[in-house]
């Protein structure tokens, strides 16, 4: 609740800052002089900007079973259940959040991810490709990866930052293919909007669109970091090194990503490799070379 009060804060306080400057240049009354209800349209790009963003993380765990096929261990079955549960079970005790459900889901992908809306209250999902490709002390660097995430409260905030984000996207394109429309229009046009508005916000938008993206995913890597760092305080620096050098191998070998919920993809330990230069502003992980070097200089 405390990251969900703080975002939500600055998200006001930045938007009030956008309504003083915006008053201090008069564009609010160059907007109400041409029909323009700015404090609506703010209001407008709020509700739109967070609404889609809340719904996603409110039916993440939702998503993620039923799009992976996921089996939740409500009771160990066998001998590597056991181990899973006691596992995750001891990992989340350490870093004091409430114990996630458990999922296993087919799929020759060596992958792991972590989803919910809340820290209490989170999934922690396990491939089958995963399981029988590492070590023990592997699986256990992976796991203690997603409940560093869990813990950090890193899906809430990353749907907090999208929904600010969002935000911005939806009033910014509108006001300029507004202003785009009065440059355009003839003092014989009629009333309403024109096609300078449409062209305008629809091209602002995938264009401002895309530089929120490339903040979303800068703050994604960063995220990584983290829960690399947090990871090796929880199982083990060692396993959490030869659990990403083992990810690298597998890479390296031809390793698939699973993409059948492209939307978790993000919060997966390993998605498609990164890279440098200018695709890697759009990458959500780090290259596996740059976080094992990381963890290597990484004092716990």
């Amino acid at each position: 609740m405390k990251r969900i009060f703080l975002f939500l804060a600055t998200n006001i306080a930045v938007l009030a800052v956008i309504t003083v400057l915006v008053h201090l240049l008069g564009f609010d009354h160059w907007l109400t002089a041409r029909g323009i209800n700015y404090g609506a349209l703010l209001g407008f790009s709020l509700v739109v900007g967070f609404s889609g963003s809340f719904i996603s993380l409110a039916i993440s765990k939702w998503i993620a079973i039923h799009s992976y096929g996921i089996h939740v261990i409500r009771e160990p079955a066998d001998q590597s259940e056991r181990w899973l549960h006691e596992t995750i079970q001891e990992l989340a005790r350490r870093a004091g959040i409430g114990m996630p459900d458990i999922g296993v889901y087919e799929s020759d992908e060596v992958n792991a991810f972590a989803t919910g809306a809340r820290r209490n209250s989170a999934l922690v999902a396990v491939s089958t490709g995963l399981l029988r490709r590492m070590q023990s002390g592997e699986v256990e660097g992976v796991l203690a990866h997603e409940i560093a995430h869990i813990a950090n409260g890193d899906m809430v905030t990353m749907t907090l930052l999208q929904g600010v984000l969002n935000t911005f996207v939806v009033f910014l394109s509108r006001v300029i293919g507004y202003a785009l429309d009065m440059v355009l229009r003839r003092d014989n046009d009629r009333g309403g909007l024109g096609l300078g508005y449409f062209i305008g916000s629809f091209v602002t938008q995938i264009l401002l669109g895309i530089f929120a993206s490339m903040i979303v995913m800068a703050y994604s890597r960063r995220r990584e970091f983290r829960a690399d760092a947090m990871g090796a305080q929880l199982a083990g620096k060692p396993e959490m090194i030869g659990a990403l050098r083992r990810l690298k191998q597998v890479m390296e070998g031809g390793g698939v990503i699973d993409d059948r919920a492209a939307s978790l993809s993000a919060f997966k330990i390993s998605n498609k490799p990164g890279h440098n230069g200018l695709m890697g502003l759009f990458a959500s992980h780090p290259p596996l070379e740059t976080r094992i070097a990381a963890l290597e200089q990484l004092k716990v």
